[in-house]
């Protein structure tokens, strides 16, 4: 079918899952994703949250324009059951892109593979801005879909890191953990961890991925000097940012909407530093002295999601991949 203003591509889970595509790859994507923004040639206004009183569902809108790919798009996520144990739960995000430059529809897509590799790239980012120098020792704590992929994407960004530490108690994430940095780093082992004290004070990063029911929650008072703990889910205590030398976000924005959880007795959270994009685009450090422990907030902002979405389209119709719909018609 010719493509016109009438059809859609749309990329379902299994065309997205069949799309190979470098650690690297989503990496410099998402980088540049940023650089864009920093630069203003890209808009990322504030999402919209709709969550019901009794907090059994949340659910989100975001859109954004990318300006040196010239795509708009929209993203829409939707999580059912929040009480419930993650099996039991219903979770849909898409993402549907538009090309500025012919204004014809590029593709909707399943956003779900785009997130399980966007939030770890970004993880990674986060630690290569932020990490002191020498930093060895990596510790993350979670084996969900974000815990998966932390390591080989903080490998990919930090390669002399030497130490490899994992928190979980789910045999099955804990075994997918594992097979995803052998397929990526098969040289590489993980230590797994009982003692989150310990292993907190060893580690130089920390990436926080666990899910929201995690007993785990590293206080301020376990971190060594000069480390770096990224939250991204959950595993991190208040005081890791309240008591925090610095604080970095993706976006001040997006934290003070999503990251509420953190907020002290009085329901406050501590000013923003810096935004990643600033700090990726050069004009400002993150760090100002080895000895700072550096507080990071990892949270979607849409024109990663964008890029990498892009990306994948740009991928899946040279390989001839997807549904072409008549939606318009």
């Amino acid at each position: 079918m010719d493509r016109d203003d009438t059809t859609l591509r749309v990329l379902s889970t299994s065309d997205l899952a069949g799309l190979d595509i470098s650690l690297a790859d989503v990496l410099d994507t998402v980088e540049q994703a940023y650089r864009t923004l920093a630069a203003g040639q890209s808009d990322n206004p504030r999402k919209l949250t709709v969550k019901p009183a009794d907090g059994h569902s949340v659910s989100y809108a975001m859109l954004g324009r990318d300006g040196v790919r010239n795509v708009v798009a929209v993203k829409t996520s939707y999580k059912h059951g929040l009480r419930e144990s993650r099996e039991n739960q219903h979770y849909y995000t898409t993402l549907t892109i538009y090309d500025d430059v012919t204004g014809l529809p590029v593709a909707m897509m399943d956003c779900s593979r785009i997130g399980s590799l966007r939030t770890p790239a970004v993880s990674a980012l986060l630690a290569r801005e932020c990490a002191a120098p020498g930093a060895a020792t990596a510790l993350v704590i979670g084996t969900g879909t974000q815990g998966r992929l932390a390591l080989p994407f903080l490998l990919t960004a930090l390669p002399k890191l030497e130490r490899l530490l994992l928190s979980g108690t789910h045999p099955d994430g804990i075994a997918a953990v594992r097979a995803e940095l052998a397929r990526h780093f098969p040289e590489r082992g993980i230590d797994l961890v009982t003692d989150l004290e310990a292993a907190a004070r060893d580690a130089d990063v920390i990436v926080a991925t666990a899910g929201g029911h995690t007993p785990a929650a590293v206080e301020a008072d376990w971190l060594k000097p000069g480390a770096v703990s990224i939250l991204v889910g959950h595993g991190l205590a208040p005081s890791t940012l309240h008591r925090a030398d610095r604080v970095i976000a993706t976006s001040e924005a997006q934290m003070r909407v999503t990251g509420t959880d953190m907020a002290d007795a009085d329901g406050n959270l501590p000013a923003v530093d810096l935004e990643l994009p600033v700090v990726i685009s050069g004009a400002s450090s993150a760090r100002t002295a080895p000895e700072q422990r550096i507080f990071a907030y990892n949270s979607g902002l849409v024109v990663t999601d964008i890029a990498l979405g892009h990306r994948f389209a740009q991928l899946a119709a040279a390989q001839g991949l997807g549904t072409e719909v008549a939606l318009w018609r």
